[in-house]
């Protein structure tokens, strides 16, 4: 698995910013329910994120970090009014590892790079805690839905469809 530094980052910036969090390592595991079970928690308290394509017309294309409740889906047609899209789709797996800087099952809710937008349902930032794979598949990490929202500064907006609304 190449090593994107994406882990340090995330971990400088938790350190840096005195933000209280939890390092929990599990088997590797890069699926949101079956590594919530690893991490003992249910899938809702779980962030899922996941890279998309928004192409707002023929010469502009955008890529999106869309990030929902483990137990819920992004809802592409919420993505697709809230950017004014002719297309929504699902980032291929090259360009999604490039734009995370992490391989795909170890994306974080974080946006490291200006050509990735970040976009958080409501429900993700309301948890009191927010659990996610640490840019590894064998390390995950807690914050409070609050903290992650001051540090990752997200647009909040309702994107998720499905389980528990």
């Amino acid at each position: 698995m190449p090593d994107h530094g994406t882990y340090q980052r995330l971990i400088g910036l938790l350190d840096s910013t005195a933000t209280p969090y939890e390092l929990i390592d599990h088997e590797p595991e890069g699926t949101t329910e079956t590594v919530s079970a690893l991490r003992g928690h249910s899938a809702s308290e779980a962030a899922k994120c996941i890279i998309l394509m928004v192409k707002v017309d023929r010469r502009v294309t955008r890529h999106v970090l869309a990030v929902v409740p483990g137990d819920r889906r992004v809802d592409l047609g919420a993505i697709r009014t809230l950017f004014a899209a002719r297309y929504v789709g699902f980032c291929d797996a090259a360009t999604a590892e490039r734009l995370a800087h992490a391989v795909p099952g170890t994306v974080l809710p974080f946006s490291f790079d200006p050509g990735l937008e970040l976009v958080a349902d409501p429900d993700v930032v309301a948890r009191p805690r927010l659990y996610f794979n640490a840019a590894r598949l064998d390390r995950s990490l807690a914050v409070s839905g609050a903290d992650y929202a001051r540090l990752a500064r997200p647009r909040v907006e309702r994107i998720a469809s499905g389980g528990s609304e």
